[in-house]
Order: C-alpha cells, then sequence, then structure tokens
C-alpha cells in the first residue's frame, strides 16, 4: 500500500467538532504512529527536494509540527508563521480577514531575506486565507515562494485558487 493510502486510513474524521455540522479531519493518529509520521513528511519535502529551498516557513500551529522535519530534509531553515504576540523580537504583521473578523500573523524581521527560497507548510489547507497570508508576510521582506505543502486539502473549499499561481501540493485530498 502506498502513502497516501496508509495516511488516508490513519486519519480519523470527528463529527461536529469543534461545531455541529463540521466533520474534523483528526491527524493524531499520523502523528502516534513514528512510521507514518516520517512517511508523511518525507512525502511533503519530496516536491521540493530540487527547487532550492532555504526556509521552510511553518505556520502555528500544527504546521510546526510538519515544517520542522520537513526543514531539516531540505536543508532549509525553519521560520516560525505565529499569531500575534508570540515572538520576542522586531516582527513582520500581516493581517487578513476571516468570515467572521479579521487575524493576524507575524513572524520574525530577520527571519527571512531578500533572495530566500521559501516553502510554506501547514497541515491543512482550507479556504487559502492563512496560506496567503503567510505568503503576503514572506514577500515583504523580499523572498520568493516556492510552493507550499499541506498534508490535507480540503477541496470543496477551494483554497489552492487563492494561492495560484504558485505550485501547491497536498498528499491528501477530501
Amino acid at each position: 500500500m502506498d502513502a497516501s493510502s496508509l495516511l488516508l486510513q490513519a486519519v480519523r474524521d470527528v463529527p461536529d467538532f469543534p461545531k455541529p455540522g463540521i466533520i474534523f479531519k483528526d491527524i493524531t493518529p499520523v502523528l502516534l504512529d513514528a512510521r507514518l509520521f516520517g512517511m508523511a513528511t518525507r512525502a511533503m519535502a519530496e516536491p521540493f527536494g530540487t527547487v532550492g529551498i532555504t526556509r521552510v516557513a511553518a505556520i502555528e500551529s500544527r504546521g510546526f509540527m510538519f515544517g520542522a522535519p520537513i526543514a531539516l530534509q531540505l536543508g532549509a531553515g525553519l521560520v516560525p508563521v505565529r499569531k500575534p504576540g508570540k515572538l520576542p523580537s522586531a516582527r513582520e504583521r500581516v493581517e487578513y480577514s476571516l468570515e467572521y473578523g479579521t487575524d493576524a500573523l507575524e513572524m520574525h524581521s530577520d527571519a527571512i531575506s531578500r533572495g530566500d527560497r521559501v516553502l510554506i507548510v501547514d497541515d491543512v489547507l482550507a479556504t487559502g486565507g492563512t496560506a496567503e497570508a503567510a505568503a503576503r508576510l514572506v514577500r515583504t521582506c523580499g523572498a520568493a515562494i516556492a510552493g507550499f505543502s499541506f498534508l490535507i486539502e480540503l477541496g470543496f473549499l477551494q483554497g489552492r485558487s487563492r494561492l495560484a499561481p504558485v505550485r501547491v501540493e497536498a498528499l491528501l485530498r477530501y
């Protein structure tokens, strides 16, 4: 059985979480199984292994779990992209719209430089708003977005279209 099939079997559906009518895709079983977790991170890194990634920007919080091993596999630095108020040094900030208000992301101002090639990593691509905001944040530093890598894509929410024309890879698609 291939990695995608094994991972699909491991991800569990949790109905009515975080609210009624939502079927939450729980990745905890993947994280608990070292073999599956390794398969997932290797497969998420593989499409970007030859494009000269210098930084992996991992989106808080579940993106950190995948971003760190992917950065190691690609020989790149890890850049935490966080919610406001979590980073101790000078920061860049971008605000973005949600269906019910606004939110913001921050990263250290010196984490990414002009000329860096950045891979943005998160666990799930839904509407694409958070990933799009992370890309705007990276671009404020003059870096190029080499791609996006996700474990799961919720295709029915059309998030991929918000990230075009940049390359988007997702291991599992629902």
